[in-house]
């Protein structure tokens, strides 16, 4: 096959690619795929293991020149990169790379994930986080900047940190360091990826940049406002993201139904989402009947967790089928949480029954995580008098997160707070809001707050406690 014959999403392998010059590329595993433009692959070529990334379609020639330029001002200012081995622009106008293949490599973003629920700086996010920012700055020393800054870009084999993906690398002026404004504004590309609880601890982290690259005096306004400002776009993005085909989610959308699935769950969901009804029913049963019925699922010997929202009479049809549904509005504000590092079960997937595109009866699957809920995790106190730090910690943790993001949860009652993981999980996100303005959510953080005191007799011991270490606004705060 030819390089120009690519096409799919997901393109069977193994699979022999002949190039221009008659070589001969055969790829095993595909690593990153956007289909009809970019194929990047784990491939066998002339003997040796190399990492495949293949350019079709209109974009190809620009595509190709970018990640070729990248990769060369990674080697000219000595960044340590994969080496590049071939590249052909062809005649056809498909084009290719193929790079050195880093063995036995794990991304930092991997590294992040097994330490992401730590407490912020644990003793492994500080090692991952001095290392990134130590290769950033040596970037930044040399008049390099990523524009498509994150901790998957950055690949560990050994004590050796390798910047891959030289698609996104841009100069200033090559060889010259890099100037405070650029510098800020990568920083804050990083910074902006990471929950809001790390702000707190920007000046201890820059440290780690600073002493590999202390040109310049770092201010931490101007960082925090750009900080404050891409997360805001990283939101939306992902957002818009989770309502349509793109290569994190599957989307089908019509007037007679919406189907979006994340797509790392697509293939295993298939089966569930083929008979969503029968499947609830030969499942455990939560609640059943009125506005929802929710049941936990076994499927591939892996629990999940399915609420479909019901119909309940045509008046309430009728109240309904104007609007999203509300098992649209969980999908986006669970994915709100997931980007913004504030812990919940992993919506995977979401389905509206439509007709002509009015709205009727609506499900959404997504991860099971316990059943043990903050109220039956702090009962024993009540008996046993021992302060629970490690739960009251989590608690506060879990409404610092919702008072940084302007997040309130509409029904926070113990019940829809579960305890996985030694953290505080958020489920029943149907009137979950981020709100513009900090007036509109004081008054709503304070019916949260005390919705959750609500569920201790305010005469208890856990009520007080709770009381006094539950964070709380003033009853007054300025509009912005």
């Amino acid at each position: 096959m030819k390089l120009q014959e690519l096409t799919g999403r997901a393109p069977q392998l193994p699979l022999s690619l002949t190039l221009e010059n008659g070589q001969l590329v055969q790829l095993e595993q595909w690593l990153r795929v956007l289909p009809e433009q970019r194929y990047v692959a784990k491939a066998q070529w002339q003997g040796r293991t190399v990492l495949a990334k293949i350019f079709v379609g209109k974009k190809a020639e620009r595509q190709f020149q970018r990640e070729l330029a990248g990769a060369q001002l990674l080697t000219e200012q000595q960044i340590p990169s994969a080496a590049l081995l071939a590249s052909q622009q062809q005649a056809d106008g498909s084009a290719y790379l193929l790079f050195e293949f880093i063995d036995n490599a794990q991304s930092l973003a991997e590294a992040w994930l097994e330490c992401s629920a730590e407490p912020p700086l644990s003793k492994r996010q500080t090692a991952i986080l001095s290392q990134a920012l130590s290769a950033v700055a040596q970037m930044h020393l040399r008049g390099l900047w990523q524009s498509d800054l994150h901790l998957d870009n950055l690949l560990q084999q050994g004590d050796q940190l390798y910047v891959v993906d030289g698609g996104g690398v841009e100069s200033e002026h090559a060889g010259q360091p890099l100037s405070q404004e650029k510098v800020v504004a990568n920083l804050a590309v990083l910074f902006a990826q990471l929950p809001s609880a790390f702000d707190a601890h920007l000046e201890e982290l820059l440290v780690h940049y600073l002493l590999a690259n202390a040109e310049h005096a770092l201010r931490l306004e101007s960082l925090h406002k750009h900080i404050l400002s891409i997360r805001q776009w990283r939101v939306k993005d992902y957002l818009n993201k989770a309502g349509r085909e793109c290569s994190l989610f599957s989307a089908k959308i019509n007037l007679f139904g919406l189907q979006v699935v994340w797509r790392a769950a697509q293939d295993a969901l298939a089966p569930v989402l083929s008979n969503l009804d029968s499947v609830i029913a030969t499942g455990h049963i939560y609640k059943t009947g009125g506005a929802a019925t929710v049941a936990r699922i076994e499927h591939n010997q892996h629990a999940l967790v399915v609420k479909r929202y019901n119909i309940k009479n045509p008046m309430h049809w009728c109240k309904r089928f104007w609007r999203p549904s509300r098992a649209w509005h969980s999908w986006r504000e669970g994915h709100r949480l997931s980007v913004l590092g504030i812990a919940t079960p992993q919506p995977l997937a979401v389905i509206e029954n439509r007709w002509c595109g009015l709205r009727g009866s609506a499900w959404l699957i997504s991860e099971y995580c316990g059943e043990q809920d903050i109220i039956d995790r702090l009962a024993s106190y009540q008996a046993s008098g021992v302060v629970p730090e490690l739960e009251i910690n989590a608690l506060v943790e879990l409404m610092n997160a919702l008072i940084r993001e302007k997040i309130s949860h509409g029904d926070l009652k113990g019940h829809n707070i579960l305890w996985h993981q030694q953290r505080c999980y958020l489920i029943d996100l149907d009137a979950m809001q981020q709100h513009q303005s900090m007036r509109s959510f004081t008054r709503a953080y304070a019916k949260d707050r005390n919705r959750l005191l609500r569920n201790w007799p305010q005469t208890s011991p856990l009520y007080t406690l709770l009381d006094q270490r539950l964070p709380q606004l003033p009853s007054s705060c300025p509009e912005d």
